[in-house]
């Protein structure tokens, strides 16, 4: 029997529990999983570098003995076919995550038919969450403990402490 790896690919600028949601109940189903970090974001700079990125999804995953973290810094495909992966996951929230990564999947699809794309909805309590609604409301001073881990809030509190209270 095959031994199924999927990736979870995403900025994590920074990880929530949202996140985390899609990639536990994902371990249930794949023999490994992989959080792949995108290393840099085609729409804005990020608040973490990509290594700050990795340890905080590292350190929010260390009890799922069957999933790792990694970087990457290509064409998603391109990445999955390298580390050996069948399957990329995708948690979607509402409509409109569904019409941007049905395009994507379809792209994808074209690049390499051999690898498949499997949608996770958000589980009922994390279907509004974001990363960039967490850092819009740790931005301006609100708790976001409900919505990411404990140390990533500290992460989120250290780093607007360092920046005087802006994201960069």
């Amino acid at each position: 029997m095959a031994d199924h790896l999927a990736i979870c690919p995403g900025t994590y600028d920074p990880i929530t529990l949202g996140h985390l949601d899609v990639v536990e109940r994902s371990s249930a189903i794949f023999d490994r999983v992989m959080i792949a970090v995108s290393e840099r974001s085609r729409n804005k700079e990020p608040w973490f570098t990509a290594s700050e990125r990795i340890a905080l999804a590292e350190e929010s995953v260390a009890h799922l003995s069957n999933v790792t973290v990694q970087g990457f810094n290509a064409l998603i495909v391109n990445f999955a076919r390298e580390v050996g992966a069948t399957a990329i996951v995708k948690g979607l929230r509402a409509i409109s995550d569904f019409d941007y990564e049905f395009q994507m999947a379809q792209f994808n699809k074209q690049l390499a038919d051999d690898i498949e794309t499997v949608y996770l909805p958000a589980s009922a309590q994390y279907s509004f969450l974001s990363s960039s609604g967490v850092r819009e409301v740790a931005a301006w001073g609100g708790s976001v403990d409900a919505w990411v881990p404990p140390h990533v809030a500290v992460a989120l509190s250290e780093r607007l402490a360092r920046t005087g209270g802006t994201a960069h």
